[in-house]
């Protein structure tokens, strides 16, 4: 009995000695988990990143309904004439025409012959009105108007659009002739024409062109002597115009200066202005 009370009393001192030996190692056990704490404040939205790659196209969708039916638009314009088509079935003969009566065929000579008369006078009358009255000259092509009112070129190149028209262009040695002998007659030495200089090369000179922008091709009437100024010394801006004497030649002249010109219009025009059908307006503008 003693004996075993001895053993028991040895194995709680072993047993104290040895859970003592563990309470002063240095080495710390973790602890059991803890309860799961409160959630935190919203932070502050970060910065933008960069964008991404493009993704993938993605599948086409549907087809939508059709939209209603817009305004009709303008008219446009007029296409060219098409082919002549084949001809068509020969059609049923017609009823048969009451008998005719017989013709005075010398009375209806008579009166065509009478006509063609009337009309040689007409024709007569309308030349005496646009040459004599309204003072125009023409080709078989175009309308000629010496305007006597003093301008600068470019108010003498406005005042001939506004009459339907431009300013007068002698691209060929008969029309020169033609306008030189108009400035003539009317006792005038030199008009402004739809000449002048567009732009400078770049040697100095200077490229002339029509009033329709169109560049001086095969024809020119520049005198001797303004041929050999303008080599020695190109036009300056100022005097980039150019003028028609009334013996033919051309000659540069100040754009500035006020002179009398010559408009030009189409014959195959619709309308001419306020002067009517096919023919120039002559009013003052």
């Amino acid at each position: 009995m003693m004996g075993l009370l001895g053993l028991c009393v040895f194995a709680a001192t072993f047993s104290y000695s040895v859970s003592s030996t563990e309470v002063c190692s240095n080495s710390l056990l973790p602890g059991a988990k803890g309860d799961q704490g409160e959630i935190g404040e919203e932070g502050d939205q970060g910065r933008l990143g960069k964008n991404g790659p493009p993704g993938l196209p993605g599948v086409p969708g549907e087809t939508g309904l059709n939209g209603e039916v817009g305004h009709i638009g303008k008219m446009g314009p007029i296409g060219e004439k098409g082919d002549k088509g084949d001809t068509g079935l020969e059609g049923p003969s017609g009823f048969k025409g009451k008998p005719g009566t017989t013709c005075d065929c010398g009375r209806y000579r008579n009166v065509v012959g009478q006509l063609d008369v009337n009309v040689g006078k007409l024709r007569n009358a309308v030349k005496f009105v646009k040459n004599v009255i309204l003072g125009l000259t023409e080709t078989e092509e175009r309308y000629y108007l010496l305007v006597k009112e003093p301008k600068r070129f470019r108010e003498a190149s406005g005042n001939c659009k506004l009459r339907g028209g431009t300013l007068a262009m002698p691209k060929t040695s008969n029309t020169n002739r033609l306008m030189a002998d108009y400035v003539s007659q009317a006792g005038l030495t030199r008009v402004y024409i739809g000449v002048h200089a567009q732009s400078r090369e770049t040697n100095g000179t200077s490229s002339y062109v029509y009033a329709d922008s169109s560049p001086l091709q095969g024809f020119a009437a520049w005198s001797k002597a303004e041929e050999l100024d303008s080599s020695m010394s190109p036009p300056t801006n100022s005097s980039s115009c150019v003028e028609l004497l009334s013996t033919g030649t051309w000659a540069h002249v100040d754009c500035e200066a006020a002179m009398f010109f010559i408009c030009e219009f189409p014959k195959s025009r619709r309308r001419g202005g306020a002067g009517g059908r096919g023919t120039p307006a002559t009013t003052s503008s």
